[in-house]
């Protein structure tokens, strides 16, 4: 009886072997699944340390400020249009901040004093309309450069993480699967030719859970159903096409200047995905980033030159509910 029960016991580890290899081959589509009329909420935490250190003998042309930033708010967002594009869709869609608690420590150059600058949106503040594209790129852009620079960079950290299904495969991915993906940098620089080479890849699947914000402010876990999401970690670097002794971008030329410098930076994302809806649960993102530029007039003259060394950490959670549900 020995003997015929160890073959058993070894066809069934085969078999369960087989079934387990089957699951990881299975491919998963991470698209969102929207419908028009639909509303979202979103808690995002943003926080930057930005430096600058600037050698010149006359006012610096468009240089940068030096700033500290720490800003956590809710975004609502509505999808106003869903349209069929292929395997994928186009996405139109408004946001709106209900709440933003922003501190800037803003440092200009010439300033003898800074300090802190704490503002609080206006529930009935402006919103921002734009389209993401069947390739993850985000479009038609409406409203951004009203908002305040705070909101502007909260609610570009927020769609470059809900973006990131789109640039995908879209016939879904599999556990250890790979995707490759360069994007041009969207947000302006003095220096032109910057692309962000990204690569993605499906970790595992994790247990998961929107989140509940209460009236005093703390996130815990909602009520709702506990979820799955897959694990999706993302490595970027920063890359400089143009060349270091002419890297000058044209809204600079129409200025009439001319840059000169180099940029690198890296950034690591770990996004959850919830696989019943495709909607980004949670995503953080650690990033780093450094320029050293020569900017001048056309001619060669009025030389300013600058260093400049960015930090920043984001996070974004999906939330469900929040004190404004409430009467």
């Amino acid at each position: 009886m020995q003997m015929k029960r160890k073959p058993q016991r070894t066809a069934g580890l085969l078999l369960l072997a087989a079934v387990t290899l089957c699951a990881g081959d299975r491919r998963v589509s991470l698209l969102p699944k929207l419908q028009p009329g639909q509303t979202l909420i979103y808690l995002i935490r943003f926080q930057s340390d930005k430096t600058v250190k600037t050698e010149s003998k006359v006012v610096a042309p468009m240089a940068p400020n030096a700033t500290q930033i720490d800003a956590h708010g809710l975004l609502l967002v509505e999808v106003l249009d869903v349209r069929p594009a292929g395997a994928k869709a186009m996405i139109h869609a408004r946001g709106q901040f209900l709440t933003l608690d922003a501190g800037a420590w803003l440092n200009k150059p010439g300033d003898n004093k800074s300090g802190w600058d704490r503002q609080h949106v206006d529930p009935q503040g402006k919103s921002i309309e734009f389209t993401i594209s069947p390739d993850g790129s985000v479009n038609e852009v409406k409203g951004l450069d009203f908002l305040f620079p705070e909101q502007q960079q909260a609610w570009q950290q927020w769609v470059a993480r809900f973006a990131l299904a789109w640039t995908l495969p879209a016939n879904g991915m599999k556990f250890g699967e790979k995707w490759k993906l360069e994007q041009a940098e969207q947000i302006g620089a003095p220096i032109s030719g910057l692309n962000w080479a990204r690569e993605s890849m499906y970790v595992r699947d994790e247990p998961c859970q929107a989140s509940q914000l209460s009236i005093m402010g703390d996130v815990s876990a909602s009520s709702a159903p506990p979820d799955t999401c897959a694990v999706l970690l993302t490595t970027a670097t920063l890359k400089q096409k143009s060349s270091s002794k002419d890297a000058t971008p044209e809204d600079f030329k129409l200025h009439e200047l001319r840059t000169m410098g180099t940029a690198k930076g890296t950034n690591e994302i770990i996004t959850y995905i919830s696989l019943k809806s495709g909607l980004v649960v949670r995503a953080t993102e650690e990033a780093s980033q450094f320029m050293d530029v020569m900017v001048a007039k056309a001619d060669g003259s009025n030389r300013v030159h600058y260093n400049v060394d960015a930090k920043s950490h984001s996070e974004i959670l999906l939330v469900t509910e929040t004190p404004l549900d409430r009467p």
